[in-house]
């Protein structure tokens, strides 16, 4: 009766022990978790879902955007009434307006519309950097007109070149060969031209 006795006692404590158990179980694992995963703690917020773990500049597209290049960004050697050396930056875009500057001023009479002009000059592909003409080698080129019957560039970018003077003019296509079927149309051109002799307009 006692052994008995002792098996119930044994039973009773065996299923107390057993029901905390399964409490505490209970307790670690909510009903709703799925078996052998626990639960996270504490859970994210809304707000932390919407922030990105980590924040980062925005990735450039690797397009470079340039200004147009100058005068000023165009090297030139050489003294006037010798071959010059032009140099044309890669740092800077062609432009896109004419650009007419005097390197060296002359001190004869000046070019002026319906003048007669005979002049040295060299011609550069803006593309390339590599000369494409120059009469520096053989012979000056006449121009029997100043003003009229050249290229649009040149029509008004020796207006007012003196005698003795050397002149930079960068000719965008539009002033210069667009749509002439010239292999040069769609060129930006850099002239440096030095004015041998002037005739005055009669």
């Amino acid at each position: 009766m006692r052994n008995v006795s002792k098996i119930v006692v044994v039973t009773a404590l065996a299923v107390s022990t057993a029901l905390s158990l399964a409490g505490c179980v209970n307790r670690e694992q909510p009903s709703s978790q799925p078996p052998g995963e626990s639960e996270s703690f504490p859970p994210p917020s809304s707000e932390q879902e919407s922030v990105p773990a980590e924040t980062s500049e925005p990735e450039s597209s690797g397009v470079t955007t340039q200004v147009e290049c100058t005068a000023d960004d165009i090297k030139v050697a050489g003294k006037a009434g010798e071959k010059p050396t032009i140099t044309v930056p890669k740092t800077c875009s062609a432009p896109t307006k004419l650009i007419v500057k005097d390197l060296a001023p002359g001190s004869g009479p000046a070019a002026q519309k319906g003048a007669a002009l005979t002049a040295d000059y060299a011609l550069t592909a803006w593309s390339t950097g590599q000369e494409v003409e120059t009469s520096y080698d053989s012979q000056p080129l006449d121009v029997p007109t100043v003003g009229t019957g050249l290229i649009e560039a040149w029509n008004q970018g020796l207006v007012g070149l003196k005698q003795g003077g050397r002149r930079l003019i960068v000719a965008p296509p539009d002033l210069a060969y667009a749509g002439s079927g010239n292999e040069l149309q769609d060129e930006t051109l850099v002239f440096i031209i030095d004015a041998v002799k002037v005739t005055p307009a009669a």
